[in-house]
């Protein structure tokens, strides 16, 4: 085999492990399609075999529940069982940031620095006039926090928010807990913990108002989500389902300063609520369809694919011309939660766990592929790993062969050259 037609065949083998991975080669869908009951079946099959503390299920068709399950290995729980949800609750910061938006409070290009007082990002070599709200809420603002919270034992440990922004003490392993500005703003994607604490901020100064009591007042309050909250005292009063860890024994939820990036308190029928309020023939009392579009348009890509609006995860198409949305969160030690949503039908899911740190998100990605036949992109990224070993492998193979072939043919002699 010549050099070039080794090339060759690892271009395509790679092609292949690709087109495989994002095309969900091999796959098959939980359900047939429209079969809701039979795919909360299979799903709460999935659950009660990997369940290890708690896990509260909703599938929503058409702007309606359709079905749900709930799973405990200690105190029972339900569809109003209170649950830290984490990274999710990014999604409904962005609601609290795009209300004040609609009310003219708020220039989404603006830089952020505009608004705020009480903190200011570090000098850097880059601009900081180009931190806007729109791009911090789409993780494109330049920011390298890479934050990752991991909360405190105790109320009274946390710090202000303005220390945490400088150098977070509860910073996920591999951090440093700064709030720096690492490259070009708009230059590309980086998640930012850090972004969303700014956000927080940013909700404070410009409402004059605790983020928590915003959040409740402007989004909570009028989506009817009457169980859910930043505040962690009043999640304790509200009764929290328990939080377990991989080894299936509980223990408290932590406290955090970063309330907007990781510490929402929420149910899976408030979440169910939040998710029918966006369904296009929805009732949504906070934002109106024109925001709710610019929501939902991307803003940020990796490797060619559409990920992020503002706020909003965009996991696959919906092959209606949108996407499905939503978020997940994970927080130590096996806290997962995730929500999908396609608007334009209004079907939706919602799936809180602790004890296991990938079940919901699982859960979610299959709810994807029976929806769309389409790859979620966390399905991916957790996929990635096994493919590209698969495709050092098959280079491997190609290589060795190409090398073998190669020494063998050196190793043959003409007659010729035996007569010599």
């Amino acid at each position: 085999m010549h050099i070039g037609a080794a090339i060759g065949c690892c271009t395509l083998w790679g092609a292949a492990v690709f087109a495989g991975l994002d095309q969900g080669w091999g796959d098959s869908a939980l359900a047939e399609s429209g079969d809701a009951i039979e795919f909360a079946r299979a799903a709460q099959s999935i659950a009660e075999d990997k369940n290890i503390g708690n896990v509260s299920f909703v599938l929503i068709e058409g702007g309606e529940t359709a079905s749900e399950f709930h799973l405990s290995n200690g105190d029972a729980v339900d569809a109003q069982s209170v649950f830290q949800v984490a990274s999710l609750g990014k999604w409904l910061t962005a609601w609290g940031v795009m209300a004040l938006f609609e009310e003219g409070q708020l220039d989404l290009d603006a830089p952020v620095s505009d608004y705020l007082s009480r903190w200011t990002l570090p000098a850097s070599e880059f601009d900081a006039s180009g931190v806007t709200v729109r791009r911090l809420l789409s993780h494109t603002a330049g920011l390298s926090d890479g934050l990752g919270y991991d909360g405190f034992d105790a109320a009274q440990d946390r710090q202000s928010l303005e220390a945490s922004l400088t150098k977070a003490v509860d910073a996920s392993p591999g951090n440093d807990g700064r709030t720096l500005l690492g490259s070009e703003p708009g230059s590309g994607f980086a998640y930012s913990g850090g972004g969303y604490t700014l956000l927080q901020l940013l909700i404070e100064e410009v409402s004059g108002k605790s983020f928590a009591e915003y959040m409740d007042d402007k989004v909570f309050v009028p989506l009817g989500m009457e169980r859910t909250t930043f505040d962690h005292a009043r999640a304790l009063e509200l009764g929290l389902a328990e939080n377990f860890r991989p080894d299936g024994t509980a223990e408290p939820f932590r406290w955090y300063t970063a309330l907007a990036a990781t510490s929402l308190f929420t149910t899976s029928e408030d979440l169910g609520k939040f998710l029918m309020a966006q369904a296009s023939d929805g009732a949504n009392p906070v934002l109106s369809s024109s925001t709710m579009n610019l929501l939902n348009q991307p803003h940020a890509s990796e490797m060619g694919a559409e990920i992020w609006g503002l706020g909003t995860m965009l996991y696959a198409s919906n092959n209606a011309g949108g996407h499905i949305i939503g978020h997940d969160g994970s927080n130590e030690p096996a806290i997962n939660t995730a929500a999908r949503l396609d608007p334009a039908r209004g079907d939706g899911i919602v799936v809180l766990s602790t004890g296991n740190p990938m079940l919901a998100t699982e859960l979610a990605g299959e709810w994807v592929f029976w929806k769309t036949g389409n790859v979620d992109s966390l399905t991916f990224a957790s996929r990635l790993p096994t493919a590209l070993a698969a495709f050092a492998g098959g280079v491997l193979i190609i290589l060795t062969g190409a090398g073998l072939s190669l020494w063998l043919r050196k190793r043959r002699v003409s007659p010729r050259q035996k007569e010599g």
